[in-house]
């Protein structure tokens, strides 16, 4: 049976108490259902990079390769490298990611 919770009186607090106890000892995680958001959007800011045009040509066929806009893949590209770098590169390769294809307007000119 899991321990009451203690009342906190502000944050701090609590992320100090947080940061020496184990949460299963005051939670019962079996019973826990997953949460789900479906209106919740990843906070995002534009940047500007400069990049030599042979590099954007080569990251625009790669895209177009896969059918991602060129963007989403930099984006791929470099959360695949950060993950390498903070040693998750093998469970990334356990689990590649997917890539979501859009659909291509008809050619309406051969």
């Amino acid at each position: 049976m899991p321990q009451p919770l203690p009342e906190f009186e502000n944050e701090d607090d609590e992320r100090a108490f947080w940061a020496e106890h184990d949460s299963s000892d005051y939670i019962d995680w079996s019973t826990a259902q997953q949460a789900i958001f479906p209106n919740l959007k990843l906070s995002t800011r534009s940047i500007s990079l400069r990049l030599p045009e042979s590099m954007l040509d080569e990251l625009r066929q790669l895209a177009n390769q896969r059918d991602v806009p060129y963007q989403s893949l930099i984006k791929i590209f470099l959360r695949e490298r950060m993950d390498m770098e903070r040693g998750r590169w093998f469970a990334l390769r356990q689990n590649p990611p997917t890539y979501k294809t859009r659909k291509r307007k008809p050619n309406s000119k051969k």
